[in-house]
């Protein structure tokens, strides 16, 4: 079951990223709010960010599957997954400052990045003849990418 294998956190992800969608349509015109809550392509890159996490997540839990046998698979998806986490508590640190008011943390923000470029590099390592294994990699490649374009659509649209 998809949901059985996404992280508590990563299903409070969806939820709480909606609510500050909902939020942002609602709020004060004041010109700091606005920029922090951001415009519709801002919102939706910022679900889009979201939602590629949690799809990237599974991907790298399925590639970990297919590779549990080869300990370079299982040592990889290990980096990529504490990388994807740490990914994932940056967006959780901005959404909470944002649904209260305040200014993203830069940090978060650089939290978020180094956490997508963490899963890369360690993705990147990866060398497997086994088909299931490089189909599984691919996906999850696939799946990476599209959050980090997601990621680089927030930074540029949500400023």
């Amino acid at each position: 079951m998809f949901f059985s294998r996404l992280s508590f956190s990563a299903l409070l992800a969806v939820p709480i990223m909606l609510s500050f969608i909902v939020l942002g349509v609602s709020s004060a015109p004041l010109d700091l709010t606005r920029r922090q809550v951001g415009d519709i392509q801002c919102n939706v890159n910022r679900l889009q960010t979201v939602s590629g996490l949690s799809q990237t997540i599974s991907a790298v839990n399925d590639l970990a599957s297919s590779g549990s046998a080869d300990p370079s698979v299982t040592n990889a998806t290990t980096t990529a997954l504490s990388g994807l986490n740490s990914a994932q508590s940056g967006i959780s640190t901005i959404a909470k400052a944002l649904l209260t008011g305040q200014t993203a943390p830069a940090d978060a923000r650089d939290q978020v990045g180094q956490g997508l470029s963490t899963a890369q590099t360690a993705l990147s390592g990866v060398n497997s003849t086994d088909t299931t294994v490089t189909a599984a990699l691919t996906k999850a490649q696939s799946a990476l990418s599209k959050t980090q374009t997601a990621g680089q659509g927030v930074v540029s649209n949500c400023n």
